[in-house]
């Protein structure tokens, strides 16, 4: 398959300096980014988002809360109170 892709100079010159970096031809280089790219993850319904966020939640350790004199201003800034 042959895709035409229209750049910026400073995209071309970032893109040729990358594969020349890599001992590589442009064509070469961009054939290698392409071949080591990672697929986008398909976009979760709202569903599956809340299970997914409720179970990176859950993953975090059960913490204390804090008093209310721990957050009080006069215990943050002790001098000015």
């Amino acid at each position: 398959m042959t895709v035409k892709l229209e750049l910026t100079l400073e995209m071309q010159e970032s893109l040729e300096a990358a594969a020349r970096a890599q001992g590589l031809s442009l064509e070469a280089y961009l054939q290698q980014v392409i071949r080591n790219h990672e697929p986008a993850t398909p976009m979760l319904s709202g569903e599956e988002w809340d299970k997914e966020f409720e179970s990176w939640i859950g993953s975090f350790p059960e913490t204390k809360l804090l008093s209310d004199e721990a957050v009080s201003r006069g215990s943050m800034y002790p001098d000015r109170w």
